[in-house]
């Protein structure tokens, strides 16, 4: 596959959103970010994604490297510095200053995103009345993003150790995307209480993930199917709308 996916949120993209997205996921004070800790979940979701051949954007690389120089200033022994000197800037300072600075704006967009929705929900005409009125209640996809299903992925390939090389020979028989999408979506809508995440990706071939993969991205963004989490951390399981 030549086009790489890009990895995309609604509102932002970029290493921000997945370092955001992290510090929610584990809980971590922004104002004390633990940088081994921090370094060690975000390489993972990049090894994850280098291992699809997803097209990973040369900023999350910047950021890898940004926390791996943080993570070895930390490291370095602390100078004893006389009381008159100035105080050693925190290594950390910078991007603490830069993740607060990004999380105003991305509340801010998503408070103006509320209003928006909530404003083209009025209307004003006539009344009408209706005969019959269905009750519809929409289900949600949950606040589940691409860096939930990153690192759902990246999970199932540790507990089916799927190491690579997966295939030793290069076949030209791919499947094409459109084609996955159906077969997904045949699938999911057979079961009546969603079908296991793990269970979408069943032949060991690093083409056949990735199709699969992308596929289940494709549904999810034309709102045929969707992704449920119960809570952090536990399996997830794919719906159909």
């Amino acid at each position: 596959m030549n086009d790489g996916y890009q990895v995309k949120l609604d509102s932002f993209e970029g290493p921000l959103d997945l370092l955001l997205h992290l510090i929610n996921r584990y809980e971590i004070d922004i104002y004390d970010i633990p940088v081994a800790e921090i370094t060690e979940q975000y390489m993972q979701y990049i090894h994850t994604m280098k291992r699809l051949e997803l097209n990973i954007a040369s900023e999350y690389l910047v950021m890898a490297a940004t926390l791996i120089a943080i993570k070895s200033q930390m490291l370095l022994p602390k100078q004893q510095l006389p009381d008159e000197e100035e105080y050693m800037e925190d290594p950390r300072e910078e991007l603490m200053n830069r993740l607060i600075e990004y999380r105003k704006y991305k509340n801010a967009a998503e408070q103006l995103k509320e209003k928006e929705t909530n404003a083209n929900q009025i209307f004003t005409r006539p009344p009408v009345i209706f005969k019959e009125l269905e009750k519809q209640v929409p289900i949600m996809p949950g606040e589940l993003s691409i860096y939930d299903m990153l690192g759902a992925l990246g999970k199932m390939l540790e507990r089916k150790k799927w190491t690579a090389p997966l295939e030793t020979k290069v076949h030209r028989a791919e499947i094409p995307i459109e084609q996955r999408m159906e077969e997904v979506l045949m699938q999911v809508q057979q079961t009546k209480d969603g079908i296991l995440f793990d269970e979408l990706f069943t032949y060991p071939s690093k083409s056949n993930m990735v199709v699969t993969f992308i596929a289940i991205l494709e549904l999810m963004k034309k709102q045929q199917i969707y992704c449920r989490q119960t809570k952090h951390f536990e399996a997830l399981y794919i719906h159909a709308k």
